[in-house]
């Protein structure tokens, strides 16, 4: 696809809210300017005049600034004359596969994934553990039964949808975070979903092979700034 506007992304590649729009982006082939915004330090005053809230990710389209990465991703889907990730024809059975995607991430973030950064911050290993079960009990009994079409993407789609783009820069983290040395996030979240939620594990092994999904994705990078997030929880820094 062919993009006119000039486009300035905003972002920090480690940042899964900021790998949402990176999915999109990639997805629709759009040309952008990226900007690194460091963490570690505080946020310059150009920056805070563009985002006051110093957060990642930041667009800036032609002459607007949209920011959210829900929205950002969103936008970035209407912003082309059309698009797989959002149906946007006026007939009712688009109407309800974009309802049935908006069900689908609002679920999985308020009844799965709440799970994931508690998991991290968890004072000792034990509670970690038990958060990771806790999420691994919410997968099967929340999200299996969303998957059951599948085939490979949401709704038995060939390509991404919007359902991938805001809820793959989770399940990438949660799959591969457990299986690192020093792991900050627990093995438990994973424990026998190949055979307990079928769908899921098959919906997610197929997000993680996708280019769009794991083209930017550093694991170890990941991985340092979550076992530091880890042990300022915990004290030890």
């Amino acid at each position: 696809m062919e993009n006119h506007t000039p486009i300035v992304f905003y972002t920090n590649r480690n940042c899964p809210w900021a790998h949402r729009a990176h999915i999109a982006l990639a997805e629709l082939e759009l040309r952008y300017k990226e900007i690194h915004i460091d963490y570690s330090v505080p946020r310059t005053h150009e920056y805070l005049q563009i985002n006051p809230r110093g957060q990642v990710p930041t667009l800036v389209y032609g002459t607007h600034i949209i920011r959210e990465s829900a929205i950002v991703a969103q936008f970035l889907a209407d912003s082309v004359p059309s698009t797989h990730l959002t149906p946007r024809t006026g007939e009712a059975k688009y109407a309800v596969m974009r309802a049935q995607m908006a069900y689908f991430v609002e679920t999985y973030f308020t009844r799965v994934n709440k799970y994931y950064y508690p998991a991290i911050a968890a004072q000792t290993d034990d509670e970690a553990d038990a958060l990771g079960v806790q999420f691994n009990d919410a997968v099967c009994t929340e999200m299996e039964p969303l998957l059951q079409d599948a085939g490979p993407f949401f709704g038995g789609s060939k390509q991404l949808t919007m359902a991938e783009v805001l809820t793959a820069s989770f399940i990438i983290r949660i799959f591969t975070l457990p299986t690192v040395e020093n792991p900050p996030l627990p093995m438990t979240m994973l424990s026998d979903l190949k055979t307990t939620a079928p769908c899921f594990y098959k919906w997610a092994q197929a997000i993680m092979a996708h280019p769009s999904v794991n083209g930017i994705y550093n694991l170890e990078g990941c991985a340092g700034e979550m076992r530091e997030r880890r042990a300022k929880a915990r004290g030890l820094v």
